[in-house]
């Protein structure tokens, strides 16, 4: 067959595979379960790596700002892949069709028709290269219509994004008064124990029963959400998802006096959205880590929760309902955990520890000149 016959075909295959790409990753309001697409493929390659390399840094601080550029870049580098994926199919398809094109001082080449595909992708409108067939002039006028509502419809596509990411991130930050930092079940209930704090739980249950909902939709529609990280080193959309996940699964093995239908609903909807998160980034669950909840946490939980007049359900039937309601839901959340590099946070807090609202970078300064001066106060 001859070259320039591949070559058209190459460029009309590449063009379909990438406009195609396209709608489904920024116009298609919803998730696409074929596991072969370009956009995947680009994330799979590029994350593998990145969080490797985070994973060789030992401050946690500085490998969450390290793992917090990779969405950002990421997205726009997966423009900058489509954008010259296209300019490039549309130089094979001029070179396909003979090359028809007039540059002056030069011969024309498959160069020459990829820089009449970049200049005519980006409206610039040079004039130095022209085309001068039929074929040639269709793909030209083709291609500036494809560049500009390809640049269109990128412009429309980043504020989408950031609007989502914006909306994930303000329960999350709520959480934080709530449920410590990092967010953990025994924190939450303990927090709650207060004369109605139960109807306070209740509606906070409701919100995070529509904020799981709203997290499943966006995050399966644009799958990149989930590698933007949150402002904070010891919070996550993962584990104040599991926090609340193991606060409906206490509620459920049975709380004396609380609200279990709405505790059933919140853990239905996040159950769903995690389970469905791992099949888009095609992880498989994991092992249940037993650890995690063992015997004498439980027991210390039982105790915490029973100082703020929550009494846990103690016996084998308690014990084997919470184990149950944990395997439908741990896995997954262990999995997704190791994937996107964030730690799950465990189900009672380990130490004293201030939230992420008490604390200012003017107080860990003070503490350290004041540290500072009484080991010289010591010296003298």
């Amino acid at each position: 067959m001859n070259t320039t016959i591949l070559a058209f075909f190459a460029g009309l295959a590449l063009l379909l595979a990438i406009l195609w790409d396209a709608f489904e990753t920024m116009v298609l309001p919803r998730r696409v379960t074929r596991r072969i697409r370009l956009a995947r493929m680009y994330y799979r390659m590029t994350w593998r790596p990145w969080s490797a390399v985070a994973r060789l840094l030992r401050r946690d601080k500085r490998r969450e700002s390290f793992l917090s550029f990779f969405g950002p870049l990421s997205l726009l580098f997966l423009l900058t892949f489509w954008a010259l994926g296209l300019i490039l199919s549309f130089g094979l398809l001029q070179y396909g069709c003979g090359s028809a094109v007039e540059a002056s001082g030069r011969t024309s080449n498959f160069l020459v028709d990829v820089y009449l595909s970049a200049t005519t992708f980006f409206t610039l409108g040079i004039g130095d290269v022209t085309p001068h067939s039929e074929a040639a002039r269709v793909l030209t006028a083709v291609e500036a219509g494809v560049g500009f509502g390809f640049l269109a419809i990128v412009i429309g596509y980043l504020p989408v994004i950031y609007q989502s990411f914006s909306r994930r991130e303000v329960n999350i930050s709520l959480l934080d008064a709530r449920a410590g930092s990092p967010p953990t079940a025994g924190e939450l209930l303990r927090r709650h124990g207060y004369p109605h704090g139960l109807d306070a739980l209740q509606k906070l249950l409701s919100d995070w029963e529509r904020w799981s909902a709203q997290l499943m939709e966006s995050h399966l529609s644009y799958p990149m959400l989930a590698y933007f990280r949150s402002q904070h080193d010891n919070q996550s959309w993962l584990a104040a998802l599991t926090a609340i996940l193991d606060t409906c699964a206490l509620l459920m093995a049975g709380v004396e006096g609380t609200c279990e239908r709405q505790a059933e609903l919140t853990f239905a909807i996040a159950r769903h959205a995690i389970v469905d998160l791992a099949q888009i980034f095609i992880v498989r669950p994991a092992a249940a880590d037993h650890q995690r909840l063992s015997p004498e946490d439980l027991d210390r939980l039982r105790k915490l929760l029973a100082a703020q007049g929550l009494r846990l359900q103690v016996g084998p039937a308690a014990d084997q309902r919470l184990a149950e309601l944990r395997a439908l839901y741990e896995p997954y959340v262990m999995t997704l955990g190791r994937y996107l590099n964030v730690t799950i946070p465990p189900w009672i807090p380990q130490g004293s520890r201030k939230d992420n609202w008490q604390t200012t970078v003017w107080d860990r300064s003070s503490a350290i000149l004041h540290g500072a001066k009484a080991i010289h106060d010591d010296h003298h």
